[in-house]
């Protein structure tokens, strides 16, 4: 190949790597199209106002009645025999998440304009769904952060006695960033954005939420009522932006009783034979 070639095709593959990224954006800043978006917006706040009406209840019972219980039923902050529990909490960490979910979305931007036809449609299907999944977790995770310097709640060894009630509004900090449970907003949202795509993933994503969630109580991080609104907003959060998408139509569609369903995606085949193609010499 000579020079003047490939540079051709190098000028080539960035264009098309520009058009790509500036698509993307304008697919999910554009205003919203799907003809039946109202019935479902109407049927997400009734699930988001029932939501909130229960568990809200839950949240604030649980300050009342369990939160002071139950650091006296934990085990002592910073027991040594904790290590694989200390390392599991950290698979509910935002950052972690996020950057992941960067990664991946960046190898798709690079592969992507080098590949032609399915193949090219069935990796873009993939990144449409990786995007949805990063903005179900940033949204409320963002969300999370501000309520938590409003709210100032300290965690349960900030004070040197179990105290439910040790509020410091606006005080910023990780003493008193308590509520809600950053890592519950964070493997709850996730839980819910990989469930809404993939519904047979359902059961292994609960399970990695729950254990998240029990993580966090059992390092005395949090009470259980920030695990409880942690979560609460995780779910909301996930169910604001997988309606985002769904309105333009992306990854999802609407029935017309406005339950939202999973477009058909790419098989875990698919994606093998897409690797392949992409890497090979």
């Amino acid at each position: 190949m000579s020079a003047k070639t490939g540079t051709g095709v190098q000028s080539n593959y960035i264009s098309r790597l520009l058009t790509l990224v500036v698509l993307s954006v304008t697919q999910l800043l554009r205003p919203p199209s799907h003809s039946w978006r109202a019935e479902a917006a109407r049927r997400a706040a009734r699930h988001v106002l029932l939501a909130t009406a229960v568990m809200g209840g839950g949240v604030i019972a649980m300050m009342y009645i369990l939160d002071v219980r139950e650091i006296g039923l934990m085990p002592p902050r910073g027991t040594a025999s904790l290590w694989p529990i200390r390392i599991l909490t950290d698979f509910g960490k935002s950052g972690y998440v996020l950057w992941l979910l960067s990664a991946m979305l960046f190898v798709v931007a690079l592969v992507s304009p080098r590949l032609q036809g399915t193949s090219r449609s069935l990796l873009l299907g993939l990144g449409t769904r990786l995007q949805f999944i990063f903005f179900a977790v940033l949204v409320p995770v963002l969300a999370g952060e501000l309520i938590k310097w409003i709210v100032g709640r300290g965690r349960p060894f900030v004070g040197g006695e179990a105290n439910a009630f040790n509020f410091a509004h606006f005080a910023g900090g990780e003493a008193y960033a308590s509520f809600p449970s950053g890592h519950a907003v964070t493997s709850f949202a996730l839980a819910f954005a990989v469930t809404a795509i993939w519904p047979q993933a359902r059961i292994v994503m609960a399970v990695y939420a729950v254990l998240i969630a029990l993580s966090r109580l059992v390092l005395l991080a949090h009470h259980p009522s920030d695990v409880a609104a942690g979560a609460l907003i995780g779910a909301i959060g996930a169910l604001a932006v997988r309606y985002w998408f769904t309105a333009r139509r992306l990854g999802f569609a609407i029935r017309r009783d406005g339950a939202i369903v999973p477009l058909a995606g790419p098989s875990l085949g698919h994606f093998k034979r897409v690797a392949r193609e992409a890497f090979a010499p």
